[in-house]
């Protein structure tokens, strides 16, 4: 036996014996090292690992787990075996008192061993009930180590007893004493029962305990009870993927977020490191307290960075975040680090295999080790999988908390920040901050371990190949570093290219937007081509720029499947020239190939990585200069209740962050208890700062401001949160039904309510969209009422209400006699009205108060309060009975002052008049006369959008459509209409090609096999030049079929995009106009954003891996066939298995993936609602309760994502298990099949390792192309829609080149309806205009006169009779023939973004003369002569840039532009102010004397002088006749119309 080892003196028997284990074919270990080895191990492991059992401990939140079934079986179990092993103990010592048998260590050492561990075990029983964690993943693994270690000795016993009844039972026996024998049998068997029983308690969860610091509900995720067996497979989630499968999950399916993850858990701990920070970045000046994150009843306290004394650097976000989180990420990179080892078990394993197959002919090795290689090789592919699991597992919880706290740490900053800060960026950029920035972190982290495992590969596979290869592997290196700068220049540029694209898409978006809107008018002017043009103008450049995308992709992807191969080529070239000696064995090629593949992965993912690393820095830069800013100075405002007056600054001096720029100086102010304080003074003069000084919101130079009490605050733009008006109004008070409906009446706000339709449950747009400016405000100022403060800042209240209500509500709220009056008010106002009623009246001018004391003190002195007013005056803001109040009240004080108000008063008079004829004096319109304007057009506003709002509300159910939102599968017409739409000849090439590469890829490998087979290689180098030779040839073919393949696919994806977006645009250009009115306009535009953005780059995507990874499967499968056929009886139940992995995964998370978008937006959109309204929120000092809304809103986003995570993870296991089984069967068929190929073997096995990634990749695409494909199907949808009659028509070249000349038009019996299945609008019109007349139409709301004009453009089609011009049915003509014949000036002027010229003549065929001409006719030639850039002028969305009265106007010199011969004019019912209407009036009589005129009237005076008046009533025609005949005779219509009117 040779030297006796230490090992042999402990046991007293051999410890280690070659023979009995391994050159044998009944292979089995000796009893000593049953007995030690197998034991001590598992006993190790534990001992190693009972620290994070400890940890667990005392890191759980819960107490407390009842006694019951499990773990008072446990209990008993574990005193079973602590039993049993001390009495081995008690009897080995026994024994060693007895001389006869020899007594060795082993008998003392293995029980002690085994009874430390099973008392710590026993220990950790109550200790787990105590501290409430429910199972163990280090106990649990130490049982299943325990049992699988323990088989061997079963053998081993069994057989002994076996042979010991033997003797016992042969004839010729002598008597042997077999006692301590038989004890051993029977004590391991019951320990081996009892371990068994163990284990199996083990993979079961203990019950929920008791006290928990979280509520756990019904809806508490599985996960927390779930044992570790059914954690590291993802067993929990079986039942949410089968619910998820049955039918679409909906919100409420979704389970609790874990507590460990929610806001509360993960603020805390960030805000310690973060404070801790913080402090040791500024140094105090005064060595202050330390204070940790207090946890003050639920509230987070930051610090903030500027207030600690002087600056070190900036504090940065890192380290708390690697203190914070780093924990968890460390013991996730640890897991990182055993798959990476384990990878690289894998090829080792696989040259055994072959060495087996080798040796079967020559030397046939036992079979058992054929088969424990297979089965070795199984286990360390599932270890794998397991382990790879749950490290993708830890970071996504890493990367989920480190949003949750970025969220939170961004929103409580933003609420703190000082407004000079705030102002450096947009809104936009610090919802930016949050959507973009943190999120950034979030995809990082699961990459983030690839810093040092990607190195760590690459060095292992170099080591590995070192050994297989030599030096030869250096060449191949240098291929592959060559290789990353040539993709990371490809990458950048990719990224410009995204970039441009990116702007070209908007900019079509937007033009789509506005075409959208403004369709109606496009179709009445015949525009439409011109704009198609445009929109398809764009779109040609974003595809040129998504082609050039392309062939980068093709070719990066053309480096990708070229990189391995050249290697492989280099490498194994350079080894077989280097050195005659040098032959490739099978198992040197197979080995490097593999090898060579798993650095593949890291040198992919390196560039790639710093990219994604350098932009996170960007990130960290963003988010560290938002944190760092400047926040507000709590010591702005002092709260000293010992001061005589509630309200009170002294010698205030403020700016808005900027040292230099004073904004107020000098500022004396004190407001008594119960007083009403005004503050008046020209616009600029600084009455709000005063406000906002008050507030805190200014930085304090010098002074003092005092306020005592709590505050309301009404801004002069209300702040209108996305809620019901009602929770506007309360603002997180509670409901108080009687104060409520007081305060709704005060602020004249019980109309408005009635008119909505759900009354105050009536929930408001972002930021008020659905409410006039007057409603808004008074809502605001609602809250501010209904808040019952002590102090209130009213900032300008009224401006944006009526005079009347105004008065109301001064009179109900604000005045001596209002809700208010017992309140301490300061009012801001330009309403000169109120002022005699106010307390004391402050007067601002340049920053400073120019003077005070109460009305008639001011008026007597005559200084600034008396130019304010006179200039007040010459605005010509004031109405007639307010200058008769002022009148009055003058006469009182100051009679002296009479005469200059009244000349005052003329000269605004008369200004207001010229001022009106010359739009062009802009100042005026931008100031005063806008205000003027808005007034008066509020009153009509609030009630028209009301009733507007009402109507459409009850309409809303019949007339938007509900989008269809498509569940459950795509139909497969879809995919026969995108696959026309790539075109059939790129479609069938792509397949092709890829097969093309998957044959040569197969030839190269099988190629390599049979060079290494050939033994004749050794001496022939020209047989071995010409296997080399072969390789390169299959290498060459595998590239080219790849660059083609990938090319193909990309340019038919483009093809198909521009054909898919192309046709969108031309039958949405030709929809009816009733499909316009049915289809909301955002669900369209969002076909032209995100389902063409769809179809141009996330399905080729999508596509390009599925298709790859298909084949690549195919492949796999088709390799492993050839060299072991029986394999294919395998592939099919595991197909199945595959097939509902696939199913259940992608009902269930695409429907995740829909919750957690549409969970997502509500948190940015509350954060930019908050950063809008801050001022708002810090008056009401209600932060708090934004921040709890912020948090609950990021912790219900995280309900929804954290399930579609583990979705991923639940599939990877399923999948990856299924990869391995078809690891196990080929390489057990490949070493039972009696193989005698060895390189087929290998090649079969190599590639098996390779199909696990490759199916769970597969399933992931297909999956996303199954979401994406909907993009197709919704814009197949809209391109079988229902168009509108031809543009166009061969017979319109047959009508006169200058048709209509006389201007003839003659209705006949016309009947129409504005869609199928609603009544008729005219019901059989006929009357007769001749050529030249002017006829005008009038008829009360819903009579049909708009009906009339959009009949003869035949925007509505006829339902009977005809119309004919000039003698021609114009039902026989193209509408574009028609429509650009006639010309309409329509009622709301629309304008779209784009020059002024092409506002005017967007077909560019008019010269600049006949353009200006037309200016000039249309009173806006001195406007556009001011115009830096003249006719080029850009003009913004919607016309935005002009006045409503000059967009009127530019729509009248489109009219004189066209100069047709019949003209209709659709008044405008908005009150345009009269000025332009009537310059409007002027230039028609004279411009368009010849020609036939249709007025469709409003106002009657308009059509007082035409021709003729058409009366409709109800759809019929009721009078027609000249205006004079039909005033003569009272009893028509037209007449007690005039009446109405004053006309008569």
């Amino acid at each position: 036996m040779g030297d006796i080892t230490p090992m042999d003196e402990f046991c007293g028997s051999t410890f280690w014996d070659v023979n009995a284990t391994w050159w044998t074919v009944d292979p089995d270990f000796t009893i000593c090292f049953e007995q030690t080895v197998l034991v001590w191990a598992p006993c190790a492991f534990f001992w190693a690992f009972v620290l994070i059992d400890f940890w667990y401990l005392k890191a759980s939140l819960d107490r407390n787990i009842p006694w019951n079934k499990l773990n008072i079986g446990k209990v008993l179990f574990n005193v079973g075996l602590i039993i049993i092993t001390a009495l081995d103990l008690i009897m080995a010592l026994v024994k060693k008192g007895e001389a006869d048998i020899p007594m060795y260590p082993v008998d003392i050492w293995t029980p002690v061993i085994k009874l430390a561990t099973f008392i710590m075990l026993l220990i950790f029983i109550p200790l787990n009930r105590k501290y409430g964690v429910q199972t163990s993943g280090c106990q649990f693994l130490f049982w299943f180590f325990l049992v699988i270690f323990s088989i061997p000795r079963c053998r081993t016993e069994a057989r002994m007893h076996q042979e010991r009844s033997d003797i016992i039972n042969s004839q010729n026996a002598t008597p042997h004493d077999f006692s301590w024998e038989t004890y051993q049998f029977c004590s391991f068997f019951i320990f081996f029962t009892l371990s068994v029983l163990m284990l199996i308690l083990n993979c079961f969860g203990d019950q929920l305990p008791r006290q928990t610091k979280y509520k756990r509900g019904p809806k508490e995720i599985p996960e927390l009870s779930a044992s570790f067996l059914s954690r590291i497979t993802y067993s929990w989630f079986d039942k949410m993927a089968l619910k998820g499968y049955r039918n679409p999950l909906e919100e409420e399916d979704l389970w609790d977020l874990r507590p460990q993850d929610s806001c509360k858990e993960v603020m805390p701990t960030f805000a310690y490191y973060w404070n801790k920070n913080v402090r040791k970045n500024y140094r105090r000046m005064a060595n202050a307290q330390e204070t940790k994150a207090q946890f003050s009843n639920g509230k987070v306290s930051f610090e903030n960075p500027q207030k600690n004394g002087k600056k070190k650097g900036m504090a940065s976000i890192m380290p708390p975040i690697y203190k914070s989180f780093g924990g968890i990420f460390l013991f996730g990179s640890f897991f990182k680090l055993i798959t990476d080892v384990l990878t690289f078990a894998q090829p080792q394993v696989l040259s055994l295999i072959i060495g087996y197959v080798e040796d079967y002919q020559t030397n046939p090795q036992p079979e058992w080790k054929g088969i424990m290689y297979s089965i070795l090789l199984f286990v360390l592919a599932s270890a794998q999988t397991f382990i790879l699991a749950q490290y993708f597992h830890r970071m996504f919880i890493v990367g989920l908390r480190i949003r949750t706290a970025l969220i939170n740490c961004i929103y409580r900053k933003a609420l703190r920040i000082s407004n000079a800060a705030r102002k450096s960026s947009t809104v936009g950029e610090i919802v930016n901050l949050m959507a973009v920035d943190a999120q950034r972190f979030m995809d990082l982290t699961t990459y983030l371990n690839m810093l040092w495992s990607a190195p760590l590969q690459i060095a292992l596979a170099l080591y590995f190949l070192w050994q297989q290869l030599g030096p030869s592997v250096l060449a191949g290196l240098a291929v592959m570093v060559i290789m990353i700068p040539l993709n990371g220049f490809i990458a950048s540029r990719i990224k410009t290219y995204q970039i441009r694209q990116m702007k070209y898409k908007d900019e079509r978006v937007k033009l789509m937007n506005e075409v959208l809107s403004g369709i109606k008018v496009l179709k009445l002017y015949a525009w439409e081509p011109s704009f198609e043009k445009q929109v398809l103008g764009i779109r040609d450049k974003e595809i040129a720029t998504l082609r050039a995308t392309a062939y980068l992709n093709a070719s990066t992807s053309f480096l990708w499947s070229c990189a391995p191969f050249l290697v492989s080529l280099v490498t194994f070239a350079t080894y077989v020239l280097s050195d005659e000696a040098n032959q490739l064995s099978v198992s040197k090629a197979l080995v490097s190939i593999s090898l060579f593949e798993i650095m593949r992965l890291p040198l992919a993912v390196m560039p790639m990585l710093m990219v994604d690393i350098v932009e996170t820095q960007v990130s960290v830069k963003r988010i560290n200069k938002f944190l760092n800013s400047e926040e507000l100075d709590p010591d702005n405002v002092q709260h000293d209740s010992s001061k005589p007056h509630p309200m009170s600054i002294e010698n205030g001096h403020f700016s808005w962050g900027d040292e230099d720029e004073l904004t107020l100086k000098n500022i004396n102010m004190e407001v008594r208890k119960q007083n009403l304080v005004a503050i008046v003074g020209t616009v600029g003069s600084g009455k709000s700062s005063v406000i906002q000084a008050f507030l805190g919101e200014m930085e304090k130079i010098s002074g003092t401001v005092n306020t005592v009490g709590k505050m309301a605050y009404v801004p002069q733009q209300a702040w209108i949160q996305n809620a019901t008006v009602r929770d506007n109004i309360l603002f997180g008070k509670a409901y108080d039904r009687k104060r409520y409906n007081q305060v709704i009446d005060a602020c004249a706000l019980r109309t408005d309510i009635e008119i909505l339709s759900a009354g105050d449950r009536t929930e408001i747009g972002e930021k008020g969209i659905n409410l006039s400016g007057g409603q808004k405000q008074r809502i605001s100022l609602a809250r501010a009422v209904y808040s019952n403060a002590d102090l209130y800042l009213l900032d300008d209240p009224l401006s944006a209400v009526d005079s009347h209500v105004g008065k109301h509500i001064f009179e109900e709220v604000l005045g001596p006699k209002g809700m208010l009056a017992k309140k301490t008010r300061v009012l801001v106002t330009h309403g000169i009205t109120f002022l005699p009623q106010a307390d004391n009246i402050y007067v601002m001018k340049m920053g400073e108060i120019s003077e005070s004391g109460t009305y008639s003190e001011l008026l007597r002195n005559r200084g600034a309060f008396a130019d304010f007013l006179m200039q007040h005056l010459q605005e010509g803001e004031a109405e007639a009975e307010e200058i008769d109040q002022i009148k009055r009240q003058l006469s009182q004080t100051d009679p002296a002052l009479i005469a200059p108000f009244e000349k005052a008063i003329l000269l605004a008079r008369t200004e207001s008049l010229s001022d009106s004829i010359s739009v062009t004096s802009a100042d005026s319109l931008m100031g005063g006369s806008l205000r003027r304007r808005n007034k008066r057009q509020d009153s009509y506003d609030s009630t028209a959008s009301a009733a507007s709002l009402k109507k459409k509300q009850e309409l809303e159910g019949k007339l938007i459509e509900i989008e269809k939102s498509q569940t459950g599968g795509v139909d497969f017409s879809v995919y026969k209409h995108y696959i026309k739409s790539v075109g059939i000849f790129l479609s069938v090439a792509t397949l092709v090609l890829n097969l093309v590469f998957q044959a040569f890829q197969i030839g190269s490998n099988l190629w390599l096999t049979q060079w290494s087979n050939d033994k004749e290689v050794e001496h022939n180098t020209d047989k071995r030049n010409m296997y080399l030779g072969v390789y390169g040839a299959f290498g060459f073919g595998q590239v080219a079929s790849s660059f083609l393949s990938t090319l193909a696919l990309s340019l038919g994806c483009i093809y198909s995009a521009e054909y898919l977006h192309n046709t969108l645009v031309r039958f949405v250009m030709r929809w009816p106009m009733e499909l316009f009115d049915i289809t909301p306009i955002g669900r369209v535009v969002n076909r032209f954003s995100k389902d063409v953005d769809t179809c141009d780059t996330t399905l080729p995507l999508n596509l390009r891996v599925a298709i790859t990874q298909f084949f690549a499967v195919l492949a796999t499968i088709v390799v492993i066939s050839i060299s072991t056929p029986i394999f294919l009886a395998v592939i099919v139940p595991i197909a199945f298995i595959y097939y509902f992995a696939q199913r259940f995964y992608v009902a269930t998370s695409r429907q995740l993936m829909r919750l957690e978008s549409v969970s997502r937006s509500p948190i940015y959109s509350h954060f930019g609602e908050t950063v809008t309204g801050v001022s708002t929120i810090r008056a009401y000092t209600v932060e708090e309760r934004f921040i709890e809304e912020s948090d609950s809103k990021v912790d219900k986003n995280q309900v929804c994502k954290y399930p579609s995570l583990i979705a991923n993870r639940w599939l990877a296991v399923r999948l990856e298990m299924v990869g391995n089984l078809i690891i196990l069967f080929a390489s057990l068929f490949a070493v039972l099949g009696g193989q005698t190929n060895p390189g087929l073997v290998g090649l079969s096995v190599s590639y098996s390792l390779q199909v696990t990634q490759t199916l769970n990749w597969l399933v992931r695409m297909s999956s996303d192309i199954e979401t994406n494909i909907v993009s197709v199907e919704r814009i197949k949808e809209y391109g079988e829609t229902k168009q509108e009659a031809p543009w166009e028509l061969e017979s319109d070249k047959k009508h006169p080149k200058n048709w209509p000349e006389g201007g003839r038009v003659e209705f006949k019996d016309f009947q129409v309806r504005y869609r199928e299945g609603l009544d008729l609008v005219l019901r059989g019109v006929t009357f007769n205009i001749s050529g030249g007349e002017k006829v005008g139409i009038v008829g009360r709301t819903g009579a049909g006169k708009s009906s009339l004009t959009l009949a003869l453009f035949r925007i509505i089609e006829a339902a009977g009779g005809k119309i004919m011009i000039d003698g021609i049915d114009i039902a026989t003509m193209g509408l574009h023939m028609l429509r650009s014949r006639l010309t309409i000036i329509p009622q709301d002027p629309v304008l779209f973004s784009g020059s002024l010229r092409s506002n005017l003549d967007p077909f560019e065929v008019k010269t600049d003369d006949e353009i200006w001409k037309a200016l000039e006719l249309a009173h806006l030639k001195t406007f556009a002569k001011s115009l830096t850039a003249g006719l080029n002028h850009e003009i913004s969305e919607g016309g935005e840039n002009l006045s409503v009265g000059q967009r009127q106007l530019v729509c009248l010199a489109r009219a004189l532009l066209r100069k047709t011969k019949v003209l209709i004019l659709d008044e405008a019912t908005a009150a345009v102010d009269l000025e332009t209407d009537d310059l409007i009036q002027k230039t028609i009589r004279s411009e368009f004397k010849e020609c036939t005129v249709l007025t469709i009237a409003h106002r009657l005076n308009t059509i007082m002088d035409s021709d003729k008046v058409i009366v409709l009533d109800k759809g019929q025609i009721t009078e027609f006749a000249s205006p004079t005949e039909l005033l003569s005779d009272p009893k028509s219509a037209f007449y007690s119309m005039a009446k109405d009117a004053n006309l008569v």
